[in-house]
């Protein structure tokens, strides 16, 4: 379910969004992300559906590639 925003809110959420994933660390993780999934479909595996996750080095569903794989993203995200 969408949040309730106002129109202000929402330009101001997607302005910070697109800042965020624009960052050099999201932009390399980006590009490995591309490069794995090319690599892995020119092998002949099978990851309709999943994501490469740079935590476990593997791809895994979308379920489970969520921040901090239940131990929150504070931990898992700060460097």
């Amino acid at each position: 379910m969408p949040q309730k925003l106002t129109s202000r809110a929402l330009a101001a959420k997607r302005k910070r969004d697109l800042a965020a994933a624009n960052t050099r660390r999201r932009e390399k993780m980006r590009a490995e992300n591309q490069r794995k999934r090319r690599k892995a479909i020119k092998a002949g595996k099978k990851i309709k559906g999943k994501d490469y996750d740079h935590t476990k080095k593997k791809f895994v569903s979308v379920k489970a590639n969520r921040g901090g794989h239940g131990k929150g993203t504070r931990k898992n995200n700060c460097k």
